[in-house]
């Protein structure tokens, strides 16, 4: 059985929730069961509170334990019918690029945009001094090269997750 940190909290399960609204839950909790209060607390009550807070602290977290959520209250089901589809599989990477790039305004909105903006910026502003520093040789695209590739594997940490994630 998997423990709910939105209940553990108070909270409704939803992954839009602001930041503070965790952190003002688990403050509340915090004040009223630590195990130091003159009454003792509520160790167990504390425990589950802070577990639950340090897994809904971020955007990505409250995402994940929504969608753990939701995993978990799907019933398992089984088709009545099979209905053959068309055979995508060739189609399928275009399918999911395509996918991908639709939705990605919204998780660059719903993830870290400010520090995105900021990768955004230092890797173009270190291609541009890479291109000038040494202009018409070969390490000038070499550069650019390793410069893309640590923003294209570094900026996914500031997105959003997709949808069903």
């Amino acid at each position: 059985m998997t423990m709910d940190p939105f209940a553990a909290l108070g909270l409704p399960a939803r992954p839009d929730l602001a930041d503070e609204q965790v952190r003002a839950a688990w403050r509340a909790i915090a004040a009223a069961t630590h195990p130091d209060r003159p009454d003792g607390g509520d160790t167990n009550r504390y425990t589950a509170a802070a577990a639950a807070y340090a897994q809904l602290r971020t955007p990505w977290g409250r995402s994940e334990a929504y969608a753990d959520l939701a995993s978990a209250a799907e019933p398992a089901t089984v088709p009545l019918t099979v209905v053959s589809a068309p055979d995508l599989a060739p189609f399928a990477r275009s399918i999911r690029l395509v996918g991908g790039v639709w939705l990605l305004p919204a998780r660059i909105r719903r993830g870290r945009p400010l520090r995105l903006a900021l990768r955004t910026l230092a890797a173009g502003v270190l291609a541009l001094l890479a291109v000038h520093a040494v202009p018409g040789q070969p390490a000038g695209p070499a550069a650019v090269t390793g410069i893309v590739t640590w923003f294209l594997l570094t900026s996914r940490a500031d997105l959003a997750p997709p949808p069903g994630r």
